[in-house]
C-alpha cells in the first residue's frame, strides 16, 4: 500500500508522527516520507533519532505551518497521501488561548483540504480526530468536531479528482507526550503517594501509539471517503467509594495501585 508512495505527515515530529514513520520506515518501502511542522529543534532532535532507519535517504523534513496554505501547497507537489495530525491538543492551553486553537486546528484543517484539492497528486486524506470532539464540552473538542466536519465535506468538493477525505477517531494515547501515564509515573518514581484524579467517577479510553500508527493505515488501504473510523479501545473507570472518608484515603490508595497496574501492563 505504502511502497513506493510519497507520505506527508502534518505534525510529524510529535509522538504519533514518530510512532508512524518508524512503523512505515520498518514495514514498507516509501519514496520520500514527508515531515511537515514548525519546530526546526525537534526535526533536528528527529533527524538524529532517525539516523539507522533513514540509510535510504526516505525522509525529508519540512519547515511550515498548517496556517500557511502557501507553504502547505509547495509541501504538497507530488505527494500521494497526507496524515494530518497537526492540531494545539492541551484542554487548558486552548482555553486560555481560544483564538490560536481555531487558527491551527480549524483554519489549519481547511488549509490542509485546500491545499491538497489544489495540488492534483494527492489521492487520500487521514486527519486525526479525539473522542473529545463528541458531544464537546470543551474549546479543543469543539475545534475538532469542526474540523471533522470540514474533512467529510471536503469529499463534496472533490468533484472528479482521484481524491478522499476520512477520519481516524480514538481516545487516550498511552504513553504520548502529555499523556497522564508518564505525568503518574513520575509521581510514583518521586514517591508520591496520591495521584490527581479530576473525577473518580470518569471513564477514559485508551490506545496505544501503534494500534492508533495502524487504524491510520488501515484507513488508508480501506478509504473511500467520508468515513469516521474509531477503534476498540481499553476501558478504564476511576472507582467511587461511598463514605466521604474512604475516598479521601482508599480511593487515592486504588488509584495507585490501579496506575502502576495500568503502565505495567501498556509497558510490555
Amino acid at each position: 500500500m505504502l511502497n513506493d508512495k510519497t507520505i506527508l505527515i502534518t505534525g510529524g515530529t510529535g509522538s504519533f508522527g514518530k510512532c508512524f514513520t518508524k512503523y512505515v520506515l520498518t514495514h514498507y518501502e516509501p519514496k520520500k516520507l514527508i515531515i511537515y511542522s514548525r519546530d526546526e529543534f525537534k526535526q533536528f532532535i528527529m533527524q538524529n533519532e532517525f539516523r539507522e532507519l533513514n540509510q535510504k535517504n526516505q525522509l525529508r523534513f519540512f519547515i511550515g505551518d498548517v496556517r500557511d496554505k502557501e507553504r502547505l501547497k509547495r509541501a504538497l507537489e507530488g505527494v500521494d497521501y497526507v496524515i494530518h495530525a497537526a492540531a494545539l491538543k492541551q484542554v487548558p492551553a486552548c482555553e486560555y488561548n481560544p483564538g490560536e486553537a481555531i487558527k491551527t486546528n480549524i483554519h489549519g484543517a481547511q488549509n490542509v483540504i485546500d491545499a491538497s484539492l489544489d495540488c492534483g497528486s494527492v489521492k487520500k486524506v487521514v486527519a486525526l480526530s479525539t473522542d473529545k470532539a463528541v458531544n464537546p464540552v470543551n474549546l479543543y473538542g469543539g475545534t475538532k468536531l469542526v474540523s471533522d466536519k470540514l474533512f467529510i465535506a471536503a469529499n463534496a468538493y472533490a468533484g472528479a479528482k482521484d481524491i478522499c477525505f476520512s477520519i481516524v477517531r480514538y481516545g487516550n494515547v498511552a504513553g504520548s507526550r502529555g499523556s497522564v501515564i508518564p505525568f503518574f509515573n513520575n509521581i510514583i518514581r518521586q514517591g508520591g503517594r496520591q495521584l490527581p484524579i479530576t473525577d473518580y467517577r470518569m471513564t477514559r479510553f485508551w490506545i496505544s501509539l501503534t494500534q492508533g500508527v495502524e487504524l491510520v493505515i488501515k484507513a488508508l488501504e480501506e478509504s473511500k471517503g467520508g468515513e469516521t473510523l474509531s477503534p476498540r479501545s481499553r476501558l478504564l473507570r476511576s472507582r467511587i467509594w461511598r463514605r466521604r472518608c474512604c475516598r479521601a484515603v482508599r480511593c487515592r490508595r486504588w488509584a495507585s495501585a490501579r496506575a502502576r497496574s495500568c503502565m505495567r501492563s501498556w509497558s510490555r
